[in-house]
């Protein structure tokens, strides 16, 4: 047993008061835990300062909304999060327009404010391993660009996966928001993070999301990040949205505006391919 199997066997035994059987390493933050009541648990390392209790508490804030599906949590500290573990089968149609018809009520139960956190959590949160601050803005272009596009685009030329005037560009883009954006839409709770691989398709037929980076913010953004990354049966996704729920007239021609976020973010972590796709979406909102 690796040291950190053992310490996350000893994270799970902690916050569930049951000792563990038997560990498998799934990647290098997350190990699944089979206890000795047959419980199997998920026992994750957070990636920095306060992302443990900010995903717990992003969990039980989607959990209190009594809409998607999430995992529960089991307990957490600085540094583990241990959740249960959701038994996956195969993605389907019926799952997939639930799970919409599931993320348009999750948006409808609000956030205090675009930036609002969830109760209980750390102002300073994390978007996958970036960190991301929660602060709050009543009007959704002004905050989204200077709280989620330019911070990490200031980061992306930090990084050398932007220069200056390629910057100019995106930075030009968000001058414009306001007249691009569409019409105003109250904040709404988001999943925050919600590519691909944070949908879990339940074995038992429904659909579960994983990893929230959960704030405040414009419902089209939980949607563009689905279709940015890919989705299975992602039509059927958006069907069941709009039958909960209609989107604002013109709605697809913002998307890429709302992928502008997580595509900073990931030029930050892995580089130059999401900058030029972030460069892309700039040149093409004329």
């Amino acid at each position: 047993m690796t040291a950190r199997a053992s310490a996350s066997g000893a994270a799970a035994a902690r916050h569930t008061g049951v000792s563990p059987r038997r560990e498998r390493p799934l990647s290098g933050t997350l190990t699944e835990v089979v206890l000795d009541d047959g419980h199997v648990v998920m026992v994750k390392r957070g990636d920095g300062p306060g992302a443990t209790a900010a995903e717990a508490a992003g969990l039980r804030w989607l959990a209190g909304s009594g809409t998607v599906r999430v995992p529960a949590v089991r307990g957490h500290d600085e540094r583990w999060l241990v959740t249960e573990r959701v038994p996956t089968g195969a993605p389907s149609a019926e799952a997939a327009r639930r799970l919409g018809r599931d993320l348009a009520a999750l948006h409808a139960s609000g956030a205090p404010a675009f930036g609002a956190g969830p109760p209980g959590g750390p102002r300073d949160a994390y978007v996958g391993r970036a960190p991301m601050r929660n602060v709050t803005g009543d009007d959704w272009p002004l905050w989204y660009a200077e709280q989620r596009v330019l911070p990490y685009l200031r980061s992306a030329v930090d990084a050398a996966a932007l220069s200056l005037a390629e910057a100019s560009r995106i930075e030009r883009l968000c001058l414009r928001l306001p007249h691009l954006a569409g019409p105003p839409e109250r904040p709404a709770r988001l999943h925050g993070d919600l590519w691909s691989g944070n949908v879990l398709w339940g074995a038992d037929g429904d659909a579960c999301v994983i990893d929230p980076a959960a704030h405040g913010g414009h419902r089209e953004t939980d949607l563009a990040m689905l279709r940015l990354f890919g989705c299975p049966h992602l039509e059927e996704v958006l069907a069941g949205y709009r039958e909960a729920a209609p989107l604002a007239d013109g709605w697809p021609e913002c998307v890429g505006l709302h992928q502008l976020f997580p595509l900073l973010v990931h030029a930050v972590l892995f580089g130059r391919p999401y900058a030029e796709q972030a460069l892309a979406v700039a040149e093409a909102a004329r």
